[in-house]
């Protein structure tokens, strides 16, 4: 008798492969198989629970944080979770067996979507009457709108030029305090760091639906081109089989850029360890990097010298310089960006 087995593919940057053309990555074929054995029975124990959970969450039409997933595992005995991480693992793992995204699953994250001001309106359902909404993202004053956890369903009306999706809030309220959108005619979008999957695909539908284009502006520094734009663009490794309904293929790089630091006379901070050894991964891994030599360039000439820059130097000369100098720059010159 042959004993009860799951299979996953494999998630992680060496089991991807980069095709520009198709835009983000991909899975090669790799996978692992779980075998029922006493010393994997809690493990097969915790899936199959988790899974008729998300059955039954699914059939209420209802929807559990990842965090409420967790501790709903303490009423399974020998099966509950000692740590988030494992409950995070297992609903990963079940994702990618079904191919499907966790949202599907009735599992959504405790972080928010992501903020929206600008020229935008957006067109949602009223939970009670099923009517239609019209949200006016010009409309909120120094607040935003906040991109929901599931947005498959939304509609858009936009008139805006592009799309300006910005790494920190910090950043994302001096543009919205100013205005800026309606000077440079487009829609701001705060990512919050690495942005959510929601927020990821809402981008994509906007960017697809409307035709319109994503200019990304992040900190100068590995993190923020290797993993909040990256992940952006093409997606990552973990998620890969999902890759193709989070990512924005389109999506091109604004700045802030090594050669950035350079004519603006940034201030900046040494490199950390942590940022060397991205900027060599990157270089000899990222499927991304390896495809496009501009980011190679960029990234070798970062680690030469030695620094990195936020987005908030540019107050070194003047707290709206960046909005009354850089981005208008920066807007004129697509020579200057990264793919």
């Amino acid at each position: 008798m042959k004993k009860p087995e799951m299979t996953f593919p494999i998630r992680s940057l060496s089991n991807v492969t980069y095709d520009p053309k198709e835009g983000h990555f991909q899975l090669k074929g790799a996978v692992k198989t779980r075998t029922l054995t006493v010393n994997t029975v809690k493990s097969f124990a915790q899936t199959l629970r988790m899974m008729a959970f998300s059955k039954e969450v699914v059939k209420k039409e209802d929807i559990a944080t990842k965090r409420e997933a967790y501790y709903v595992s303490k009423n399974w005995g020998d099966a509950k979770f000692s740590e988030q991480p494992e409950s995070d693992t297992v609903m990963d793992d079940i994702e990618a067996m079904f191919g499907v995204n966790r949202e599907q699953l009735g599992f959504i994250p405790e972080e928010k979507g992501g903020d929206l001001a600008g020229q935008l309106i957006v067109i949602d359902k009223d939970q009670d009457t099923g009517q239609d909404i019209r949200i006016d993202c010009t409309k909120f004053g120094s607040g935003a709108y906040s991109v929901p956890s599931d947005v498959e369903n939304l509609k858009f009306e936009t008139k805006a030029k592009f799309v300006l999706a910005v790494e920190t809030a910090g950043m994302f309220q001096r543009l919205v305090k100013h205005n800026y959108w309606k000077k440079a005619n487009c829609i701001l979008i705060s990512m919050g760091g690495v942005p959510t999957r929601s927020c990821r695909r809402f981008i994509r539908r906007l960017s697809d639906e409307q035709k319109i284009p994503v200019y990304v502006f992040t900190d100068g520094d590995p993190y923020g081109y290797l993993n909040i734009y990256r992940t952006l663009k093409v997606g990552s490794g973990n998620a890969a089989h999902l890759n193709q309904y989070f990512c924005v293929p389109k999506a091109q790089f604004l700045g802030v850029t090594p050669k950035d630091i350079e004519d603006y006379k940034l201030p900046t901070h040494k490199l950390k360890e942590v940022d060397i050894k991205r900027i060599k991964d990157g270089i000899k891994n990222d499927p991304f990097v390896k495809s496009h030599k501009e980011w190679e360039k960029a990234l070798v000439k970062m680690n030469k010298m030695g620094v990195r820059c936020e987005q908030q130097s540019f107050a070194q000369w003047g707290l709206n310089y960046v909005l009354d100098k850089y981005l208008p720059d920066k807007l004129k010159n697509k020579k200057t960006w990264l793919p």
